[in-house]
This record gives structure tokens, C-alpha cells and sequence, in this order.
């Protein structure tokens, strides 16, 4: 077995360990600004005040929870109820200031399009960029290079520089990487389809032979997607679990929300 811990985080490749992810007593804040303090001295002085200029925002407020090897976990919620930072937390973005974080397997964070991108590589080298910042050797993108490609449908155009292509280009080539990226957990923020109708429709292909298979977590305001994918969902609100269970009663609780 081995086992690597960063601060609150820990990562344990254990095969026989049935769960994916474990999260337990989880607290996130973050400080915002309340009053700009022009220059050193008008910040010495509103110290010496007592004014502190921020406030604490608590986004994640005592989370735990666990997921099974194989699940397709929905996450759902208002803006601003956690979501987000619960995944930056989990792909060891954020850290968090008490509780602890298990995860058993690779994890494959897919949050943000193209971060990590390049303009100026090409696209054969923004794979191996993007490869290497998930944590992956040449060697190992050196084996899946073939299937990314073909799977962005992108061959004749990966020796020409990543600024040139459309958005929907770039987009493309992030999300293959993600996918094929042969992760053991994956993580997904509001990116479920992207691209043109055909390439959606290969996306919902791909996440339906996930089922059962992989597991993923999928940050979403689609019910329908939830209800679709995933065999179990969590509501947050105000950096709290309030629900845990079926993607039908959990779009339900979300739908509700607004009533």
C-alpha cells in the first residue's frame, strides 16, 4: 500500500478498499474584503481600531460523507452552497482548515476548460502539458494519445498552435483528455456535454457506459442529467449536506428550494 498524506489530505491506493472517497468534518472559509485600506498607514491604523477590513465567509461548514468504488455521484445546490469548493478540496486545489480527505485511486479533476493550456504549443503538446499536471508520465500519454485524439475528433489539426483552433476546439481537446485520462475518480463541474450535437451525443454515450464502472462525481444543475446518470445525489445548501440519497428525491429537494 502506499499512502501519501499533504496536510489534511491524504491519498491511499489500497485495491481492496471498497471506498473511493471518504470526507470527514470538512471546514472551508474564505476572508472577504469589507473596507480597502489606501497604504500601509490607514491599514496600521484600522488595526489599531480594531477594524479587521475583511469577513469570514464559511463555504464548506462540517461535510463528511463516503463514496463507493463504482458510484456516479450527483452534487447539487444553489450558487454559492459549496459545490465548487468542495471539488477544489477534493482534487487538492483548496485545502481545508479542519477535517480530512481520503481518497483511494488516481483522481482525474476536470473543473475548469483548459486550465493548464497553452496557446502557443500545439495541441500534440498541450495533451502531454495537461498529461503531466494530472500527474501523468510521458510514457502513460504516450499510450493514450491515440485514443484522445480520435475521441475529439481533432487528428489534422494537432500539430497546429492551440491559439489558432475555436473555442470549441479547445474545448473538445480538454474534455478528451479528461475522460481518457484513465483516472480512477472522476471529477466533473458543470461540463457534462460540450461541443456540437454530435459530440454530445458521444459524451452521453461515454457517461452511459460509466455507470457501474468508474467512479465519478458530477457538480450539476441539471436534474435531468442527475436523474439520467447518477445512481445516488447530494443537496447542498450553505456549506451543509441537507439531503443524501436517489437522484429522483434529491431533484425533487433541489426543485423545492425555490418554493
Amino acid at each position: 500500500m502506499v499512502k501519501r498524506k499533504i496536510g489534511a489530505r491524504k491519498l491511499i491506493i489500497e485495491p481492496e478498499n471498497q471506498i473511493a472517497i471518504k470526507v470527514s468534518g470538512l471546514h472551508k472559509s474564505f476572508l472577504l474584503p469589507t473596507e480597502r485600506a489606501w497604504g500601509l498607514k490607514q491599514a496600521f491604523f484600522n488595526r489599531l481600531r480594531g477594524i479587521k477590513g475583511y469577513r469570514e465567509q464559511k463555504v464548506i461548514d462540517g461535510i463528511s460523507f463516503e463514496i463507493k468504488k463504482g458510484e456516479f455521484v450527483g452534487i447539487v445546490g444553489r450558487n454559492g452552497s459549496g459545490k465548487s469548493t468542495l471539488l477544489k478540496i477534493l482534487s487538492g486545489i483548496y485545502y481545508p482548515e479542519k477535517g480530512s480527505v481520503t481518497i483511494n485511486g488516481n483522481l482525474v479533476p476536470f473543473i475548469e476548460l483548459g486550465v493548464g493550456f497553452n496557446p502557443e504549443l500545439t495541441g500534440r503538446e498541450n495533451i502531454y502539458l495537461n498529461g503531466a499536471l494530472l500527474g501523468f508520465s510521458h510514457k502513460e500519454m504516450s499510450e493514450m494519445y491515440d485514443e484522445i485524439v480520435r475521441f475529439a475528433e481533432l487528428e489534422p489539426f494537432m500539430d497546429q498552435k492551440l491559439k489558432n483552433y475555436s473555442s470549441g476546439m479547445q474545448v473538445r481537446l480538454a474534455f478528451s483528455i479528461a475522460i481518457r485520462a484513465k483516472g480512477d475518480i472522476l471529477v466533473l463541474d458543470e461540463v457534462l456535454a460540450v461541443g456540437d450535437a454530435a459530440f454530445q451525443k458521444k459524451c452521453n454515450d461515454y457517461f452511459e457506459s460509466l455507470r457501474g464502472k468508474q467512479t465519478v462525481i458530477l457538480v450539476t444543475h441539471s436534474m435531468e442529467n442527475v436523474e439520467k446518470y447518477c445512481s445516488r445525489a447530494i443537496l447542498l445548501e450553505n456549506g451543509k449536506i441537507v439531503k443524501d440519497g436517489s437522484p429522483k428525491k434529491i431533484a425533487q429537494a433541489y426543485l423545492k428550494l425555490w418554493d
